[in-house]
């Protein structure tokens, strides 16, 4: 026991930490860490596990301002030396944006696996223990050291910057939908496919995130007007889902230019599953056009993971050109 990985676990609600109520048996927050560690048996045969306990928060609930205090707890726990590595539970509404921003924080080599579970603690199916395991798992493999921040979800280990919550019930809905995931945990077994490649990582974490930054998705017929109105509103930048490669109504490239020049800046993503923008079309409103206009090209980051390294960058303080190399690193 002495001899095993020591992985910090915080704690801060979710569904994996959800019962049902006695009157209406919809989930509600009720478990702490120890509760929740008392249904995964078997852990001390491969780490030893530190939990924190930050709060019982449902994931919709959160706020940049909460994402920042537990990326600052969890980079205080991955600095200490007897730390091998740090497991982040939490709800799954929005765990692919935390886990990304968690990984633009991150800069020590200790691996950091988010987890949750999609059935709660009194359901038949309950994952959450199965999950956890994987994921103190993940934490503690030193092949993972200098990975960044990892998503462990239904046997699957995903990296932050590629990971998507696919469907709003299934076990199976977190995927990497570009590259696909590093690698597979099924009983005690471990197996690794890739590395993970370069990741954006911010310079210096901010003491707050810049707020409002706005998310505007392209469908039909959507002209200007929102993004007008949210520059008129205050945001501090705008994200653009496109659609296809980069492609919108001319109008939404014109409003989106007035509004780079004013100085709000605007990144443009595609609202597909997966793939990237890029300049290929050259008609008035294609991708070429939004590039040529200043926009900052998102590469195959979603529309809410743009947003989420928009509002991180701009809070600290980072430029143009810093804010390009972040969503899209080499």
């Amino acid at each position: 026991m002495a001899d095993h990985p020591r992985v910090a676990v915080i704690f801060t609600g979710g569904t994996i930490a959800m019962l049902p109520d006695p009157v209406t048996g919809a989930a509600v927050p009720a478990l702490d860490g120890a509760a929740i560690l008392e249904r995964v048996p078997g852990l001390d045969a491969f780490a030893r596990v530190e939990a924190i306990d930050w709060g019982l928060v449902p994931a919709s609930h959160l706020r940049f301002s909460q994402i920042l205090q537990v990326g600052r707890l969890m980079a205080e726990a991955a600095s200490r030396p007897e730390v091998d590595g740090v497991v982040v539970v939490q709800g799954t509404d929005v765990l692919e944006e935390t886990a990304y921003a968690w990984d633009l924080l991150h800069r020590a080599p200790a691996p950091v696996a988010v987890v949750g579970a999609m059935r709660n603690a009194g359901d038949a199916d309950y994952d959450g223990p199965q999950n956890l395991a994987a994921a103190v798992r993940t934490a503690a493999e030193p092949r993972l050291q200098g990975a960044g921040v990892l998503v462990v979800m239904d046997g699957l280990i995903l990296p932050a910057d590629d990971v998507t919550k696919t469907d709003s019930q299934a076990l199976d809905t977190f995927q990497a939908l570009n590259q696909g995931p590093l690698g597979h945990i099924q009983g005690d077994t471990m197996e690794l496919v890739r590395p993970r490649g370069a990741r954006g990582i911010l310079p210096r974490t901010p003491d707050a995130a810049a707020e409002p930054v706005t998310l505007i998705t392209a469908v039909v017929s959507t002209d200007g007007s929102l993004l007008r109105a949210a520059v008129d509103g205050g945001s501090r930048g705008i994200v653009v889902e496109a659609t296809g490669a980069g492609n919108t109504d001319p109008d939404l490239l014109a409003a989106a230019s007035e509004a780079m020049s004013g100085g709000v800046p605007v990144v443009l993503t595609t609202r597909c599953a997966s793939g990237a923008v890029g300049p290929l079309y050259g008609f008035p409103g294609g991708g070429r056009s939004w590039q040529e206009a200043g926009a900052i090209m998102g590469g195959s980051r979603s529309g809410p993971k743009a947003r989420v390294a928009l509002a991180l960058g701009l809070g600290a303080g980072l430029g143009q050109a810093e804010l390009q190399a972040l969503l899209t690193p080499s």
